[in-house]
């Protein structure tokens, strides 16, 4: 497939790099004015589609795990991937909640420096939870898509903890964005939420330095990419993407029939 890359003005790369600090400061890219991608590593045999629509696109690549970003092909993406391709977990196990044979599964990609993905937590998951995923009739599936380079740490010591204490400490790092969030990465403040939940500065250190989970993390998020996602929240209802910020109202209107449908 050929790919083809516009010229850039030097206006267009000044409006660039405003748009990647605001992202990086709201840790957040669901909408079209703080859209950050770069191409992941494309699997051999994939159906592949050029993304030429996305304001995001055009952007510059941020990795919360390099320091230098650099000039990004085209986004690839698997072209209407199927549910198979979309459920596929990567190298290390991922938190979910409900039945592992619930009708139906929604996946969140999060980033944990995104005050949509705090909304949502706080004002939706609840409800979705007493709905649906305690009556057996949702998955959700918590996805990594870190933008920045505090919410790339953060999630770092997210992955350190325990399985049980996942949720805990996600919720915890959402509820006190405040006092951790900067563009700087605050390594103490984002130890000071992990210490909530048991971990030692011991542990913290040490995962900071892991390259495999570093890299698994990596991939999840190259992956997300593959299948369309451009920032956060984005959510999978079934094999239905969602670009967008979602609230209880519009779920019920994508999960009823879904359940009617089994």
């Amino acid at each position: 497939m050929t790919r083809v890359r516009a010229a850039r003005s030097p206006r267009r790369r000044v409006r660039a790099a405003a748009l990647m600090a605001a992202a990086l400061v709201a840790g957040c890219a669901g909408d079209a004015t703080s859209v950050l991608t770069t191409s992941g590593e494309v699997a051999p045999g994939s159906r592949l589609m050029t993304a030429s629509a996305d304001a995001g696109a055009r952007a510059p690549a941020f990795s919360p795990f390099s320091d230098t970003p650099g000039e990004p092909p085209r986004r690839e993406v698997i072209a209407h991937p199927t549910r198979a391709e979309i459920m596929t977990p990567g190298a290390i196990p991922e938190f979910s909640i409900g039945r592992a044979d619930a009708p139906v599964t929604i996946i969140k990609y999060m980033s944990l420096t995104c005050p949509y993905c705090r909304r949502f937590q706080a004002e939706t998951f609840p409800v979705l939870k007493r709905e649906y995923i305690d009556r057996g009739q949702v998955r959700l599936i918590l996805r990594e898509f870190p933008i920045g380079k505090a919410s790339g740490t953060a999630t770092i010591a997210l992955r350190c903890a325990p399985m049980d204490k996942y949720l805990a400490l996600y919720e915890k790092f959402l509820q006190q964005q405040s006092a951790w969030v900067a563009q700087e990465v605050k390594a103490d403040a984002i130890f000071k939420v992990a210490q909530q939940v048991g971990l030692t500065r011991e542990q913290f250190d040490a995962c900071l330095k892991d390259e495999a989970l570093i890299g698994a993390l990596r991939d999840i998020k190259d992956r997300g990419r593959q299948l369309g996602v451009i920032g956060t929240p984005n959510f999978f209802v079934e094999t239905r993407l969602l670009k967008t910020v979602v609230g209880i109202a519009e779920l019920r209107e994508l999960i009823d029939p879904l359940l009617k449908g089994r």
